[in-house]
């Protein structure tokens, strides 16, 4: 008899325990998915999917339900066009936003930063850039205005457009043509500075930085 009730008891206390620890993992998904819709709705206004194709927008509503918050925001209020940035280009990320291409991030001030995204969702927006649109990146706490300086198209190979640049630069990538049924073969490439009040900013920032390591 005293068995039989240690067993029950064993039994209620393990289902409590299952369920509270179900609890807990449910609550903590829940404030993760609050705090990066929150983030969206401070730093991003809704997306304007008026170019968008309908696979894209599909994938966009489905990719908003997963990962984590934008490293970045991108906008280039001419166009308009305003963009989450992702940490990198995953299948996720480039479903609900842009993404820092590998290897090209850091503080290095000839860094070239590159930012890739779709050409059927935000990037189709990129059709209408010209030379000498303002682009502004928010990241890290900061403001940063560059301006548009070059537009290129050209092939998926072509790894040049991300080597370090003599001024701090963003290289903002998509497959090209916009409205190409299937694979696209080209890429289309904007490629802005930073503009000249803030070089200077830039590079003493990165001089400290050294000096801090050494």
């Amino acid at each position: 008899m005293l068995m039989r009730w240690i067993e029950r008891a064993a039994w209620t206390v393990g289902c409590l325990l299952l369920g509270l620890y179900g609890g807990m993992r449910l609550w903590a998904e829940e404030s993760r998915a609050q705090a990066v819709q929150e983030f969206h709705a401070l730093s991003v206004a809704p997306a304007d999917q008026s170019l968008w194709s309908q696979q894209r927008v599909a994938a966009y509503a489905q990719a908003q339900k997963a990962g984590d918050a934008p490293e970045a925001v991108l906008r280039i209020p001419a166009l308009p066009l305003e963009v989450p940035v992702y940490s990198d280009t995953s299948d996720l990320n480039l479903d609900r936003g842009a993404g820092l291409v590998p290897r090209t991030e850091g503080t290095d001030p000839t860094r070239n930063l590159g930012i890739a995204a779709h050409r059927d969702g935000f990037f189709r927006k990129l059709k209408d850039a010209e030379i000498g649109m303002p682009l502004i990146l928010e990241r890290g706490g900061r403001t940063l205005r560059y301006h548009i300086v070059e537009i290129s198209i050209t092939t998926p190979q072509d790894g040049s457009v991300l080597r370090p640049t003599d001024h701090p630069s963003i290289t903002l990538i998509t497959c090209y043509p916009f409205y190409f049924v299937g694979s696209a073969p080209q890429r289309y490439i904007v490629r802005a500075e930073l503009d000249e009040s803030q070089t200077l900013n830039q590079v003493q920032i990165h001089r400290n930085l050294q000096r801090r390591e050494t």
